[in-house]
């Protein structure tokens, strides 16, 4: 969570004057139904929500060495932030995660309501921490040597390889999500570092017309399982469920397409109706046709309609505005040498357009 808090407040300006969350809801990677009233909150709000954030991560953790209640106060902050989190977007597994170690701010004494009293795996720790007062352990065991041994050993590693880790914190150029091993043991953490403040959307569009260019042509568009794309498409609710495709297109939305190579994979995919591909979708529109002559992507701008508004009474939860074009139209038979200059297998053209 420290690393987190830092790379905000050393990352966009907006958590600094305290306006990120007036973006936040609409612009993160997929937002749900609370997402969209959250968003029209009053701007003081937003602001109470950004120093929230600044305290629980950058202050509240230091609590956990200031004693067994302050520790117990910072668990119970922790838990009940990644809550709002997890209420108020789809962050995937990543909330649910957070919780894991925050439950070790709790002790036996804490949890022990739990539990029943007397019986089973609590009685025998009661027994045991009764014979430890009173002095009367048991004298260590072989295997609980060993174990000991094996404990203090890694709890060193673990030390030694998170230097690097707690250097990144201090330094002023702190790099987040980032190993600093070859196996992965320790890491650096932080999340949205920076916050975009307009959502663009990569919209893909498929054509039976043996012209893109022609006034007249129709554009069909794909539909994925998450992510905005009709606008009159309630956001969905999938957490802690990940849809990694969705999430994907939410980054290559305020890149290039030449930076994310991998959408005109997709596009190829579609052309052939790729039944891998289309199994990520929610809904192909060419579904029991033939499959698009040219696929194309089209750049958005996206915006929450407002609650009570006449969007809104239309069934409308989101206004787009188009930017143009995101990759131009293309077909199988053009994509042929982009494909194998990559060495990706070349989806099948069939017979009657070859």
């Amino acid at each position: 969570m420290l690393g987190a808090g830092l790379i905000k407040i050393r990352g966009d300006k907006c958590w600094r004057d305290l306006t990120c969350m007036d973006y936040h809801y609409e612009t993160q990677p997929v937002p749900n139904p609370v997402s969209y009233y959250l968003h029209r909150s009053p701007w003081w709000f937003h602001r109470f929500e950004t120093l929230s954030n600044h305290f629980i991560e950058l202050i509240a953790p230091f609590f956990t060495f200031m004693g067994r209640r302050m520790c117990m106060v910072n668990g119970a902050i922790q838990i009940l932030f990644q809550l709002v989190l997890i209420v108020s977007g789809n962050l995937s597994f990543l909330n649910w995660l957070t919780i894991v170690p925050s439950l070790a701010c709790f002790d036996d004494a804490a949890l022990g309501f739990l539990f029943r009293s007397g019986v089973g795996a609590k009685g025998t720790v009661l027994q045991i921490q009764n014979q430890d007062a009173a002095g009367r352990a048991p004298r260590p065991s072989r295997g609980m040597l060993v174990r000991r041994v094996v404990n203090v050993s890694l709890g060193i590693l673990i030390g030694w390889l998170s230097v690097p880790v707690v250097l990144n914190l201090l330094s002023s150029r702190q790099v987040m999500n980032t190993s600093f091993d070859p196996l992965r043991i320790v890491n650096t953490y932080g999340a949205f570092g920076s916050i975009t403040k307009e959502r663009t959307e990569v919209i893909i569009q498929g054509t039976l017309s043996p012209d893109p260019k022609d006034p007249e042509v129709v554009w069909e568009e794909y539909q994925f399982l998450c992510k905005p794309g009709d606008v009159y498409r309630r956001p969905c609710v999938i957490s802690p469920y990940h849809y990694r495709l969705d999430w994907l297109m939410w980054f290559a939305a305020f890149q290039t397409y030449e930076q994310n190579e991998w959408v005109i994979h997709i596009a190829g995919r579609l052309l052939a109706n790729d039944t891998t591909v289309l199994s990520l979708l929610r809904h192909n529109p060419f579904q029991g046709r033939d499959p698009p002559r040219w696929v194309r992507g089209e750049h958005f701008i996206y915006r929450f309609s407002r609650p009570g508004s006449a969007s809104a009474a239309q069934g409308k939860w989101w206004l787009r505005k188009r930017i143009g074009a995101y990759f131009p139209p293309v077909d199988l038979e053009g994509l042929r040498v982009y494909f194998q200059s990559r060495n990706w297998p070349h989806p099948h053209i069939p017979a009657d357009r070859s």
